[in-house]
């Protein structure tokens, strides 16, 4: 039996808290931290970088917390998946690999590209955008962590596939696995948004001590094999993780009860939620479908 993969989360927003990085790494253990850095407004950001400088076009935030905490990952041997890429993941790990070299850290990087949409916008009848991309799936992310990366930078991907690629990658999950991919997606979903998870997306929160919400811990997941999930946070941060927290967050974002993803349609309608104690919600149950292929047009 394979033990579950521990996935932490350090950021919900490009600008998210800084420190939060640092503070997931020394909180308790983890096998892997993400980062949701992607928003449609970063993606123009972004662009704006790039059109002053066609070297930049990622997440400057991340490369600085890295600077900070990218020795403190590789001792507590913690590998790293963001897509803080945004528009340039190449440049990104290239910046990466040069801060590794003069820390002296043997950090292995590696980047997902493919999302750049932006020299087929011609063809594919989208004017002259400022940037256009393509949300792509988890196992690229998957590809790049069996290759033995420590650190992997990506596009725009989907926000869950940051935990479902490591999972892939951890449990050997194929294609096929679709109600193990579809419980990630499900981990994913909640994990992506940070603090949203942990009472920041919360509506009763006058039910909950204020000083206990003013600073939210950011959560994790104890992934599964079978794709079920633990939602939880390091002992002794802010925040709570109840039925109510993870269900606000669920449905965040979602247009219905098949939520369909590049890799597997997960149905949230299937979603099994119970109590483990405090700060410790399991979700199980949750099963997946085959994304349906639009025919081509003659």
């Amino acid at each position: 039996m394979i033990g579950p993969l521990r996935i932490g989360n350090a950021s919900g927003f490009y600008g998210d808290r800084r420190a939060a990085v640092r503070e997931m790494l020394e909180g308790g253990p983890l096998d892997v931290l993400t980062g949701d850095y992607l928003a449609e407004l970063t993606m123009l950001i972004l662009g704006r970088d790039r059109m002053k400088d066609s070297s930049l076009g990622y997440a400057r935030s991340f490369l600085a917390q890295m600077e900070e905490c990218l020795g403190l990952a590789a001792d507590r041997g913690v590998r790293i998946v963001v897509n803080a890429g945004g528009l340039n993941p190449a440049g990104l790990a290239a910046a990466l690999r040069e801060l590794a070299a003069r820390l002296g850290l043997p950090t292995a990087v590696a980047s997902v590209e493919g999302d750049d949409l932006l020299p087929r916008a011609g063809e594919l009848g989208l004017g002259a955008p400022l940037t256009a991309n393509a949300y792509l799936g988890a196992f690229g992310i998957a590809e790049c962590l069996r290759a033995g990366a420590d650190v992997v930078v990506t596009g725009r991907v989907t926000d869950a596939s940051l935990v479902v690629g490591p999972g892939i990658a951890h449990f050997g999950w194929g294609r096929a696995d679709l109600d193990a991919l579809a419980g990630a997606v499900v981990a994913g979903h909640v994990l992506e948004c940070g603090t949203q998870a942990t009472g920041g997306n919360l509506s009763s929160f006058d039910e909950h001590p204020l000083e206990q919400l003013l600073h939210p811990g950011f959560p994790l997941a104890e992934l599964h094999g079978d794709g079920s999930s633990v939602i939880t946070k390091h002992p002794g941060t802010g925040g709570v993780v109840d039925r109510d927290t993870v269900t606000a967050q669920l449905l965040y974002e979602i247009a219905g009860p098949r939520y369909a993803g590049p890799d597997v349609v997960a149905r949230f309608d299937t979603i099994e939620l119970t109590d483990e104690g405090p700060d410790r919600v399991r979700i199980s149950g949750v099963q997946g479908n085959r994304r349906r292929r639009r025919p081509r047009s003659a």
